[in-house]
């Protein structure tokens, strides 16, 4: 996978042995103790900072390679010289190798590898199966929920559209646990026929698993299978003079048809993955479509960070591929087909390395005529196009930072800036937002929140202690962690942080600051104008008046921007924790209450309150609550 010199170069000499070896005589030496087996090496720089990581059929053999001192490209020519010491693992296989390189080089980020920095997880679609009627729903993240998961989806419109679809077609319901406990007559989607609402028995639960099950065989691309039969049942019911229920079925094949017509990917698989690479002037993308169920479930453009020690980047697409490929697997699941733009420098290997991951064989081609070529023809344009779109926004970018260095007088253009603000409503669910920008735009992955937790000891609104709250919580952490905070912790340090508010603000935080011992750092506040006005905004920094830009300035533009990104993630979290606090009951947190006893209270009562004031007596004569339960029930409410 790296650009790396024949064993005909002169090896170096090796120094005095009690001399502290740096650079092609370290590598040399560790060449010589290393194994003829296969395995993975890591070249640690100054300060135990991973430089590189790489694999090996051979570990004796590659690793000598390093130090033959002729025919480097650049900047492995620099890597070696900045190399301090090494760490060798063995593996069993070359394929195990290469899977370990690439979760080393996912954790470590290390400066001279290809990195695919865009790892945020892809949506998918869950059919939950830890329920009686099975939830169909929008899923992220980890699969800790029992039930069937189909993805990927390139993007929430790709999954949100497929969810529209499958409830149209097959009635499935949406809506989340304590809301299906709760109903006692069907909702608005059963109304329109999005619903067939089994949380009120309008449809027996064994007719609902049917549903369920032609829902799964279509995701799983059985989809002619499921359209035929819906047709059948249609004509059927179009014989037996039922023409209501002949014309719902009418509609459920429709919606089936518009998708299998505008999702069909025309190049014979069921399940593939598409990629396509272009690098130009030290960047490159990588675009990706993802077929599943015989549609297109969306692509997505990455932009893989390109080595560069100073020099133009050397990394051809093929060595790109390789390693985007390690990377892109590691937490995703492999289809059986792959189609990639470019030819991997070791195709068995990977193709080995994947079905080792998948438990079954996977097939990576590079087409060149047919179907496959021109979807592979069709990612490629696009990878094109966004690359363009990338350098562009870059090169903007790049002059608007310059541009925030001189006006805040940094001695550089920052590469991370920092936006805090605050919300709450009337002092409640007060929450604080951190979002981070730099040359590359805003850096949604390191955005965090702060629930404040000091709510009791402050006035209500107190919008000064809050961000004292935030910036010790967030400082401190920086602080203790000086060695290890990291940008893919989301707590790297800033160049710049600007804070909403005006000279009160900035006291606040700069008052926290001063605690911390870290004064070094550059903090602004950005206070609204008159009326809220845009263009109006008035900068505090600390030993300057505070001053104005002028209002079509560029800059002012683009810390407008920053700023009320940073209102809008804020005013996010706290509606997101106003909503989690309506919808909670507080039968959820009584032992023994399950789905249908809360059922049967929230239908006698009316809801958790109403339960919480009800008698002994009352609370007997629901079904299904005996006198322990109601005893219980009693006590939960009355402090008992």
């Amino acid at each position: 996978m790296s650009d790396l010199p024949t064993d005909e170069s002169p090896p170096v000499l090796i120094a005095d042995a009690e001399e502290v070896l740096t650079g092609a005589a370290l590598i040399l030496r560790e060449a010589r103790l290393a194994e003829d087996k296969p395995g993975v090496y890591r070249m640690i720089g100054e300060g135990d900072e991973v430089l590189y990581v790489g694999k090996a059929k051979s570990l004796k053999k590659r690793i000598l390679q390093y130090a033959q001192g002729r025919v480097h490209a650049q900047r492995i020519a620099r890597m070696v010289y900045l190399t301090r010491s090494m760490v060798i693992v063995r593996t069993q296989t070359e394929g195990e190798a290469l899977l370990l390189e690439a979760r080393l080089i996912k954790a470590l980020k290390p400066r001279y590898n290809v990195l695919l920095r865009d790892d945020k997880s892809f949506a998918e679609i869950l059919v939950r199966k830890d329920h009686e009627a099975a939830q169909i729903t929008k899923h992220r993240g980890a699969h800790s929920i029992k039930g069937e998961y189909f993805g990927p989806f390139a993007s929430t419109g790709a999954v949100n559209r497929t969810l529209d679809t499958l409830q149209r077609a097959f009635l499935l319901r949406t809506c989340t646990d304590s809301v299906y406990a709760s109903r006692t007559r069907p909702c608005m989607l059963h109304q329109i026929r999005r619903c067939s609402a089994p949380c009120t028995g309008e449809i027996s639960l064994e007719d609902y698993n049917g549903l369920v099950g032609q829902a799964e065989a279509f995701l799983k691309g059985r989809s002619r299978m499921v359209i035929d039969d819906l047709t059948k049942r249609m004509m059927q019911a179009s014989d037996d003079m039922d023409f209501e229920k002949a014309a719902h079925l009418r509609d459920r094949v429709r919606s089936l048809n518009h998708v299998s017509m505008t999702s069909s990917i025309g190049i014979g698989e069921t399940e593939a993955d598409v990629f396509a690479v272009v690098s130009e002037g030290g960047a490159a993308c990588v675009q990706s479509i993802f077929f599943r169920a015989g549609q297109n479930w969306g692509d997505r453009a990455y932009f893989p960070r390109v080595p560069d020690s100073g020099e133009e980047a050397d990394s051809g697409e093929g060595e790109i591929l390789d390693a985007f490929l390690g990377q892109f697997y590691q937490d995703r699941p492999v289809p059986k087909l792959i189609l990639v733009s470019h030819p991997l420098s070791e195709p068995d290997l990977m193709m080995e390395a994947l079905s080792l991951r998948a438990g079954r064989k996977v097939e990576i081609h590079c087409p060149k005529r047919g179907e496959k070529a021109d979807a592979v023809a069709h990612a490629l344009n696009n990878a094109r196009a966004a690359l363009g779109r990338r350098m562009a926004e870059h090169s903007a970018q790049t002059r608007l930072l310059k541009g925030v260095a001189e006006i805040f007088e940094l001695p550089g253009p920052p590469n991370r800036i920092e936006i805090y603000d605050n919300s709450h409503l009337g002092g409640t669910h007060a929450v604080g937002g951190m979002v981070v920008a730099g040359p590359e735009g805003f850096m949604k992955g390191q955005y965090r929140k702060f629930t404040i937790r000091d709510l009791d000891k402050m006035k209500a609104g107190d919008d000064y202690a809050m961000m004292r709250e935030v910036f010790r919580r967030r400082f401190l952490r920086l602080k203790n962690r000086a060695d290890d905070a990291t940008e893919e912790e989301g707590f790297g340090r800033p160049d710049l942080v600007l804070v909403d508010g005006g000279q009160g603000q900035l006291d606040a935080v700069l008052e926290v600051m001063n605690e911390l011992g870290m004064t070094d750092i550059k903090i602004i506040g950005v206070a609204k104008g008159p009326d809220r006005d845009a263009g109006m905004e008035r900068f505090f920094m600390p030993g300057r008046d505070p001053f104005m830009m002028e209002p079509k300035s560029p800059v002012l533009y683009y810390l407008q921007r920053l700023r009320d990104e940073a209102h809008r993630y804020a005013i996010g979290a706290n509606r997101q924790k106003r909503d989690a606090a309506i919808t909670k009951n507080p039968l959820d947190e009584i032992e023994g209450i399950g789905p249908r006893k809360k059922r049967a209270l929230l239908a006698a009562f009316g809801s958790g309150r109403e339960v919480g004031k009800a008698r002994m007596e009352d609370l007997r004569k629901v079904e299904g609550i005996n006198e322990a339960l109601a005893q219980r029930i009693y006590d939960f409410f009355h402090g008992a």
